[in-house]
């Protein structure tokens, strides 16, 4: 049971909103403004152990048809309360990306991302220890679109740099959301 709730929470603090970009035909010359898109992502997970609220704003471009890059910034906050005092953290990332649309709505995804996470030292007491981590994610996804700017997607990601200080419980990255155009 305790499994499943991790795997749920998870997903729920995955869980990110990304703008719509969708295999329908660009004009010949589309304007810079009709290529940018923008969109983001909020997650939050609550228990009388830990609070965890995440914020990852995106912006990017659709450089063809089938692909787009950008690039998403993250914060989260944690707090821990089995600590006393409760000890809370302050994380922060940046995650530039890539996506092809291979056929119909399966697309691949790359990206890169650097995080500096801090998490409650070892040693006990409401000191927490702060390192960088830098992790290759790349995978496959479905995008199902809802309308002309909207869709619904789920992304896996496998994370190449997983080891012993990676910030992630898995190597398996596991995302899925509401798009919208902005």
């Amino acid at each position: 049971m305790k499994k499943f709730i991790v795997v749920l929470m998870l997903c729920a603090c995955t869980s990110v909103t990304y703008a719509q970009w969708g295999e329908e035909e660009m004009a010949e010359k589309p304007s810079f403004r009709d290529r940018i898109f923008t969109g983001g992502g909020l997650g939050a997970s609550f228990s009388s152990y830990y609070n965890f609220i995440s914020v990852s704003p995106l912006v990017g471009i659709t450089l063809t048809s089938r692909l787009a890059t950008g690039v998403q910034f993250t914060y989260r906050y944690s707090q821990y309360k089995t600590y006393t005092p409760k000890i809370t953290t302050n994380d922060y990332g940046v995650s530039p990306f890539v996506r092809f649309s291979v056929i119909g709505p399966l697309f691949l995804h790359a990206e890169y991302e650097y995080l500096n996470y801090e998490y409650p030292y070892t040693g006990g007491g409401s000191d927490t220890n702060r390192l960088g981590f830098s992790s290759f994610m790349a995978g496959g996804g479905l995008f199902q679109p809802v309308g002309r700017r909207a869709g619904l997607y789920l992304l896996a990601l496998y994370n190449f740099s997983y080891g012993p200080n990676s910030p992630y419980d898995s190597p398996l990255v596991l995302r899925a959301g509401i798009t919208a155009g902005f």
